[in-house]
């Protein structure tokens, strides 16, 4: 059983308690590189490093007062550190200590993020691997296509939650910068030099230029990364919810013990869980347009942005963090049914068989016009009175006689269809 995590760990990155030790953690970081420079004496670096603290209840209080939550923070601060608090927040914008704090913070969620991913990726080989061989129909348009195996769709799936894991890691790097440029992002009151030091205490880059934020299209980044995850996550649950069908019935959520599925039919054994996954991907979706909204404030900087994230990030990050912990065991215990999915495959009589025929037909010379009638032809026979493809191909003199018995044998053998897994197999890596 894959290990898997609880979206409390998740939630605690966004709790007010990690966002001012993240807040702190940035102010610190900013003293310390401004006594790297000679603007604070060593003796008072020390005291704030050693008193340096907050209370939640106590920052919500005095905020109830100024109706500034960074003022508040800060005067919280000082009162736990005493006259050396002069120095923090020394040259320094609310936006300094909040825009990187977040990077912080997104920088945290997104590793947790990376982790489900990686967790979930092993199921779907794990998957892949199992039924690499079982074959059932492909569909296009719903409608039945040519035979695949089951450990395709798997194989696919794995493949596509490998770029959704660069994608994500390519969103940390993206947003793990920081800023203490000042309220215009020009540095009047302290320089590049102490930005880039803070940040290399924080373990983030300086980014290049500023206004008073930090530019969202940053956030942008990130939050359309994790809305391209939940589109992934729904076209696997749509998949399932189509196969999970009672007409259909190849595969099947897992029913636990005690499990109800209706408060009206005893019988129903619902995908539950697939379809909550659908649901939950229209809101990361609408979460990351609002972000891309954010992408473009008043001059230098309004707050509009700032309501705006303290909804979608933690929202947004915490969903995800949940629906990956969701999908984890549901693909891990779903029920596969290989002889549901043979007998569906064989519902068309062999019509899946028409393009091998088809093609050749065209090998031994015919056009693909006369081929494509003559194969059409059967093929509408066979769908209208239900008589297996092969015996009316067999008795079609016209086709027949191009082919041995033996070769209409071959058109009709389902091995070219699993011929060539192995290969996809190892360029998808599993």
């Amino acid at each position: 059983m894959i290990e898997r995590y609880t979206r409390e760990e998740m939630a605690k990155i966004w709790d007010l308690k990690n966002r001012y030790q993240c807040m702190l953690d940035v102010e610190i970081a900013a003293c310390k590189a401004m006594n790297e420079l000679g603007i604070i004496p060593y003796n008072e670096l020390l005291e704030i490093i050693e008193k340096a603290d907050f209370d939640v209840d106590r920052i919500a209080e005095i905020e109830a007062v100024t109706r500034h939550d960074v003022i508040a923070f800060l005067t919280n601060v000082a009162e736990f550190v005493g006259p050396a608090s002069r120095w923090i927040h020394y040259g320094m914008t609310s936006s300094d200590v909040l825009d990187t704090a977040t990077s912080i913070q997104l920088r945290q969620a997104g590793e947790l993020i990376v982790r489900d991913l990686e967790k979930f990726s092993e199921v779907l080989k794990m998957k892949a691997r199992e039924h690499k061989k079982t074959l059932c129909i492909g569909r296009s348009h719903g409608i039945h296509a040519e035979p695949i195996t089951f450990g395709l769709k798997f194989a696919l799936w794995y493949d596509e939650m490998q770029r959704n894991i660069d994608r994500m890691q390519n969103a940390i790097q993206t947003i793990s910068v920081g800023q203490i440029s000042g309220a215009v992002g020009n540095y009047a009151h302290l320089s590049p030099e102490i930005e880039n030091i803070t940040c290399q205490h924080l373990e983030l880059k300086s980014v290049n230029i500023s206004t008073q934020v930090i530019q969202r299209d940053r956030i942008s980044e990130f939050m359309n990364s994790i809305a391209i995850i939940g589109s992934t996550i729904e076209k696997i649950s749509i998949e399932i919810r189509h196969l999970q069908r009672t007409e259909v019935l190849e595969v099947e959520e897992n029913f636990a013990k005690g499990q109800k599925g209706s408060s009206a039919m005893p019988h129903k054994r619902n995908p539950i869980v697939t379809e909550q996954m659908c649901g939950l991907a229209r809101l990361l979706r609408t979460n990351a347009l609002a972000a891309i909204e954010n992408n473009a404030l008043w001059h230098e900087r309004d707050i509009s942005h700032s309501s705006v994230e303290r909804i979608i990030l933690p929202d947004s990050t915490i969903l995800l963090n949940y629906m990956l912990n969701k999908m984890i065991p549901l693909i891990e215990n779903l029920l596969v049914y290989p002889d549901n999915m043979m007998k569906n495959l064989e519902l068309t009589n062999g019509l899946v068989f028409s393009q091998v025929l088809l093609l050749e037909l065209a090998k031994k010379g015919i056009s693909r016009e006369n081929a494509y009638a003559m194969v059409q032809r059967n093929a509408m026979q066979c769908w209208d009175s239900k008589t297996p493809f092969k015996e009316l191909i067999l008795n079609d003199d016209e086709v027949s006689e191009y082919f041995t018995i033996k070769e209409i044998e071959d058109i009709f053998s389902y091995e070219r269809y699993t011929k060539n897994v192995d290969h996809i197999f190892n360029r998808v890596g599993i």
